[in-house]
Formats: structure tokens, sequence, C-alpha cells
């Protein structure tokens, strides 16, 4: 049978949808059998990104949020798209402690958090259409297990 699961989620860019797609991406990863920092990393990856469309893609207006989630073999790969104002500058955009909104108290570390607790991170973006947030993650234990399957040695 083929090791691969979708699921996609669309949701209005309402803070309280935050915590709501982190529960939902952890329970979509658990068939993966991660280890708790692996959910916490992936959980942490997913708020960072849906926050930066709440806060930052709809300023003053509700949109919708979708969420793409694939697994494939022992890789999890969240897609964050919105329909909101995009990014003028990606790389700026990147950058630790930069945000365009000092007056809500941001930390502009969203995107490093992206890159610290994930594998991978893209961001496409256009300006005034929105932007995809695309994040990848090996899960460890299944990656072992498939090694040591494929192998036949016993993991260390």
């Amino acid at each position: 049978m083929d090791n691969t699961n979708r699921m996609i989620l669309e949701f209005e860019s309402r803070s309280k949808n935050e915590s709501f797609a982190r529960t939902v991406v952890a329970a979509f990863a658990a068939t993966m059998d991660p280890t708790l920092e692996e959910l916490a990393d992936i959980k942490t990856a997913v708020s960072e990104a849906v926050t930066n469309s709440i806060i930052h893609g709809y300023t003053d207006c509700l949109g919708m949020i979708t969420m793409r989630c694939l697994i494939n073999g022992n890789e999890l790969t969240v897609e964050v798209e919105d329909a909101g104002a995009g990014i003028r500058d990606i790389s700026k955009a990147m950058e630790p402690l930069y945000t365009t909104r000092p007056e809500l108290e941001r930390s502009g570390m969203g995107f490093s958090f992206m890159e610290a607790f994930m594998d991978q991170l893209e961001v496409e973006s256009t300006l005034g259409k929105g932007t995809i947030v695309r994040m990848k993650k090996k899960i460890g234990k299944q990656a072992i297990k498939e090694y040591t399957q494929e192998t036949g040695l016993n993991a260390v």
C-alpha cells in the first residue's frame, strides 16, 4: 500500500484558529509516530506560519487561510497559504528580528523559528495576492525504522 496521506484545511484568519491549526497538524502528523520533540517543532512552525498570515497577510480584514499537509514516507510537508497582502521583500522578511508590525510588539522571529524547527522552508509571495509558506520535516522514528528495515542493521 502507498505510504502517502494528504489533508487540506481551510479556516478564517482569526487568532483563535491558530491553536486549531496546530492541533489539526499535530493529529495528522501523529500517524507518523513522531517524538514529542518533533511534534512540538511542527506545532511551533505551523503556529508561526499561521500567525504571520493572520497578522501580516490580513492586517485589517478577515480572509481565508489554507493549510495543506502531505505525508510521503517519513517526510511531512506543510503548506500555509493566504490570499492577503503578500511580502514585498522575502529575504528582508526572513531576517531575524525584522518586523513590519512593531506596534504589536512582534519579535520578528517567525521565519527564524520555522527554519530552526523544520528541515526545509520555502516562501513564495506576490504583493496583493498572498503568500505560501512551505515547510518540510523528516520524522526520525519512522526514518530510523525504514533504514533498519532496508539495511537489516540495528539502530544504535
